[in-house]
Parts: C-alpha cells; sequence; structure tokens
C-alpha cells in the first residue's frame, strides 16, 4: 500500500526534529508529542516520522501510556499553549506607552 501525505507533514516534520534534540522535555514538548501520537495514529502514511516519535519516547524514557498520562496531568493543571508565566500575570495592561511618556 503506497503511504499517503499529510498536509501537516513539513510543519510536523520540523516540530519533531526539534524534539529530537531535547533530553529533558518540557511541559509544552510533552503535550506536543502527545497531540502528535494522536494526529498519526492510524495514518496510512509518515513512518518516517511515526518512528521519530517513538524513538523520542525511548529518549524521554517513557512510553505511550506514561505520555499520556503526564500530559492529562499537564492539562489538568492548567497549561494552555502558547501562554508563559509572564503572560499569565498582571492585568494585562500594556504599561509600556505611558511609560515612553
Amino acid at each position: 500500500m503506497k503511504e499517503q501525505n499529510h498536509p501537516l507533514y513539513s510543519i510536523d516534520r520540523d516540530h519533531i526534529d526539534g524534539l529530537l534534540a531535547k533530553e529533558l522535555p518540557e511541559e509544552g514538548d510533552i503535550v506536543d508529542l502527545a497531540r502528535l501520537f494522536l494526529r498519526y495514529e492510524g495514518f496510512p502514511g509518515a513512518s518516517d516520522l511515526q518512528a521519530d516519535m517513538n524513538k523520542i519516547l525511548k529518549l524521554w524514557g517513557m512510553n505511550r501510556t506514561i505520555l499520556n498520562e503526564k500530559a492529562r496531568k499537564i492539562w489538568g493543571d492548567g497549561f494552555r499553549p502558547g501562554r508563559n508565566v509572564e503572560e499569565v500575570v498582571g492585568s494585562g495592561f500594556d504599561t509600556e506607552d505611558s511609560v515612553k511618556g
């Protein structure tokens, strides 16, 4: 059977290459890898991505069950993509304009 091309392959390839370079994953990395496993689960293609995702699990000393448990806990603790501590703390009022005065 011929492998299909996934429309997000090139974006995901870059992302997976970045994850391969991480010895210790951050919360966002764990969530991203779990998300990518779901995206490609059962997909008839991108076998190189799927193989590299399994390599990442081994690098991080995890299996799919542990990865999913950690990802669920991270989400349960309030993680939201693209949000870091500096963005969460404060009123959201931009004081830079008033400082330039």
